[in-house]
């Protein structure tokens, strides 16, 4: 088996077994319209503290079912409201803050956007930088969490594609993968592309995953 192939093997082993994203995880359906997005970015900011990513996505998952999946019903839930839906979720360490975060980033999105993150990409125009610059005025949504939501948005915000943060690199270097984001991408498919970098980040996390993947991978 050629260095290459090795890596492929490696990359649809971890696609296999890893691969599934985070906002699948947490029962959105990427797509570009309002509702997903809004959601997305919900779970890139509570993703982007220090506390377990299950964590977080038990909370994101909370926080839906008790209604608040767009900007406009974020912002009318009370500050108690957001806070419960948290606790509920174990997103306990940072409740409080991060329910005045996620209250403060709904009116600015309200505000700037019409609560739709679609104006957001059309007035980056294709520039990755000024996408992240835009997202980082999210209060909460730090370089870590646009780094999440452009990681998971990159199947459907296509020219922002391929995207793998610092992270995801970390993972691939784990595995024995290029550290460079178009090598990387040609171990995959574009569809795949979120999921890759999903499965890459979860290699960062936990050692475990790199031995099951390297061990499943020459089998």
């Amino acid at each position: 088996m050629s260095p290459r192939d090795g890596q492929r093997a490696i990359a649809r082993t971890l696609l296999g077994r890893h691969g599934e994203t985070y906002a699948a995880q947490s029962g959105i359906r990427v797509g570009n319209t309002p509702q997903p997005l809004y959601q997305l970015l919900v779970l890139s900011c509570l993703l982007s503290a220090r506390i377990r990513a299950s964590v977080a996505v038990a909370s994101a998952r909370a926080l839906f079912e008790a209604g608040m999946r767009t900007p406009r019903r974020m912002a009318d839930a009370t500050w108690q409201q957001r806070v419960d839906a948290l606790g509920e979720g174990g997103y306990r360490r940072y409740d409080e803050r991060t329910s005045t975060q996620l209250g403060d980033g709904a009116a600015l999105l309200l505000d700037t956007y019409g609560g739709d993150l679609r104006r957001m990409r059309e007035a980056a125009d294709g520039d990755l930088g000024a996408l992240r610059g835009a997202l980082q005025e999210v209060p909460g949504l730090g370089p870590a969490g646009s780094a999440i939501f452009l990681r998971e948005v990159q199947g459907v915000w296509t020219e922002f594609a391929p995207f793998i943060d610092a992270k995801a690199v970390q993972g691939a270097e784990r595995l024995g993968l290029p550290g460079e984001s178009g090598k990387l991408a040609r171990l995959v498919g574009t569809d795949e592309m979120a999921a890759f970098a999903s499965g890459l980040v979860r290699a960062a996390l936990d050692r475990s995953v790199v031995d099951d993947v390297l061990e499943a991978s020459r089998a």
